[in-house]
């Protein structure tokens, strides 16, 4: 069994941050990653944008050179795997973590491909592996995706995408341009207000001019092979329909954070227990950094806010094992 100081689940910007910060300290450690590098990232549209400026998602003050002053996908996943690469950081990829075992003094991390001891365990796996469900007959038919992709693949189809958020609104502008019929199905009386603000106006014109279909106010009532049927304020509507992206946001894995003994909050937000302070739950020894920390208040944290958690991580550590060390 490998025996580190750090075990970091999740090879994101974050979990990829506190790498850097446990090797610059002198601690031994591994990131534990279940797909590709930043696999989230990875798993984003083709043709993503980010709200943030490329300075903002910098990490361990590493400069991130991009051609507009808000990066697109492509070149995050160059960035990332680049310091990766050239700072030849320890991480496992294609690995996923099963369980987190508490012992005496340690943590037992047992994976699909092997079992790791460590004294401190960080989790910074995000919130993006787990879609909102709509909960609707019809949701698990082919037709239907939690993901969007590439534009191209709804050329001259049907569309109908289900939300109001960044990701809902890129995929239907983007696939209008690429010559799909979309239809907009919205919960709420507008185009959400935290829409990307020089892509809010886009969409607002194309629907007001026609271009794009919007129902507000509405849900989805149940999806077939050839149609979507919506419940909407002027009553039930029927429309023809090839495709779903059913866009309706992501949450983290709840179930993995209870397994592990961390407390939630009982409300809706679901919001982890720990201290703001060190980042530290309340199981001693682990740590919780990045976007994960705001329970389904997903839209809290995000690189450029949570980048500040690898410090704070490993000085707790530290300062931990200094006095673990003196007390011995």
């Amino acid at each position: 069994m490998q025996d580190f100081d750090v075990v970091i689940v999740g090879g994101g910007p974050i979990g990829i941050a506190c790498g850097l910060e446990a090797k610059k300290q002198g601690l031994t450690y591994v990131i534990i990653e279940k797909g590709p590098i930043v696999n989230s990232l990875f798993n984003y549209p083709m043709n993503m944008q980010f709200f943030s400026s490329s300075e903002k998602l910098e990490i361990d003050d590493i400069p991130f050179i991009s051609k507009e002053a808000k990066p697109k996908r492509n070149e995050a996943l160059e960035y990332y795997r680049r310091i990766v690469t050239s700072n030849q950081l320890n991480i496992h990829l294609f690995e996923k973590v099963l369980d987190v075992e508490q012992k005496t003094a340690s943590f037992s991390i047992k994976t699909d491909k092997d079992t790791y001891k460590a004294k401190n365990v960080i989790v910074a796996t995000g919130f993006y592996d787990l879609p909102n469900k709509i909960n609707v007959p019809g949701e698990d038919l082919p037709k239907v995706s939690h993901y969007y992709k590439d534009p191209h693949f709804y050329a001259s189809q049907k569309l109908a995408v289900v939300g109001a958020s960044n990701s809902a609104i890129d995929a239907a502008l983007e696939c209008w341009r690429k010559g799909a019929e979309v239809t907009l199905i919205i919960r709420g009386p507008e185009v959400g207000q935290r829409v990307k603000y020089w892509v809010r106006p886009d969409i607002v014109n194309r629907i007001e001019e026609g271009s794009i279909k919007a129902y507000y106010n509405a849900t989805v009532k149940e999806i077939t092979e050839s149609e979507i049927v919506i419940n909407t304020p002027q009553g039930e509507v029927t429309l023809a329909n090839d495709f779903v992206l059913a866009l309706t946001g992501y949450r983290p894995n709840f179930d993995f954070l209870e397994k592990l003994g961390i407390q939630l909050s009982e409300d809706g937000k679901r919001l982890p227990t720990y201290d703001p302070e060190t980042m530290e739950t309340n199981i001693p020894g682990l740590f919780l950094a990045g976007v994960i920390c705001g329970g389904m208040e997903t839209h809290k944290w995000f690189i450029e806010n949570s980048r500040i958690h690898a410090p704070i991580i490993m000085k707790a550590i530290k300062q931990k094992m200094a006095l673990a060390d003196k007390e011995s």
